[in-house]
């Protein structure tokens, strides 16, 4: 980009961590993070630190996302990063798990961006993460499956069928698998899973209800599917996570 004369002067007094630290604290709901380009944390804002359970940004500089996060989330971060690093270009509007600050995954919008240092090669990656439902607003005007997401969100508990769910928007099951991929990046059977293991997490940290049950009574199969699905999306089994939340509740 070519700057004016004007800019480039304004630019070389500006106090650009500083201007950016007070920037995105001014703003609700956005948690702000900074990486290197080896994918280690160098800033974050105080909404960034809340939902990781940080008090002081020193807390977080120089770890990845892998000492943060469980794995299969930070697999995730982790292949968005690289792309915006290795292509030198944005990656915007990803709708993804990220950690809600009562310290379970919820749905967030993301948005990275790679940061250029002088010599104009690429050294680290900055981005917004907000909640889902907060930013809704921007992904709008490609919503056509809104009311979709809004009936599985309130019959995901049970065995629904993705043929009820189409009809929901008068489409069939295969033109709304198309949409919800062209939109969210997945499946309308993924989204049904992720809200499940989402709500699993909740009741094995906050219940004392045994896991056999927990699959039951969030439409699973058995025991056996619950345990499946969950590691895939946690990196870890459902016993393990209750283990691990029990653990640091003591």
């Amino acid at each position: 980009m070519k700057y004016h004369p004007k800019q480039t002067a304004f630019m070389e007094q500006m106090d650009a961590v500083g201007a950016m630290h007070l920037l995105f604290d001014s703003l609700a709901g956005v948690s702000f993070f900074a990486k290197t380009k080896q994918f280690e944390l160098i800033f974050a804002n105080h909404s960034f630190l809340e939902r990781i359970g940080m008090q002081q940004e020193m807390d977080i500089v120089g770890k990845t996302d892998f000492e943060l996060f469980p794995k299969a989330m930070a697999d995730n971060f982790r292949k968005d990063d690289t792309w915006v690093v290795d292509h030198g270009k944005p990656k915007l509007q990803i709708i993804e798990l990220f950690i809600h600050s009562d310290g379970l995954p919820d749905w967030y919008m993301t948005n990275k961006l790679p940061i250029f240092g002088r010599n104009k090669e690429v050294i680290g990656i900055m981005g917004t993460t907000q909640s889902y439902q907060s930013g809704k607003k921007f992904v709008r005007p490609y919503m056509q499956i809104e009311p979709a997401v809004e009936y599985i969100q309130a019959h995901f508990r049970r065995k629904v069928t993705i043929d009820e769910v189409a009809r929901t928007v008068s489409l069939s099951a295969r033109q709304l698998d198309r949409k919800f991929q062209e939109t969210i990046k997945m499946s309308p059977r993924d989204f049904i899973m992720k809200l499940r293991v989402r709500a699993a997490c909740q009741a094995l940290t906050q219940s004392n209800d045994k896991i056999m049950d927990i699959a039951l009574n969030l439409g699973f199969y058995d025991q056996s599917s619950f345990t499946l699905h969950f590691r895939k999306q946690m990196g870890t089994t459902p016993l393990k996570y209750r283990k691990h939340h029990q653990a640091a509740a003591d």
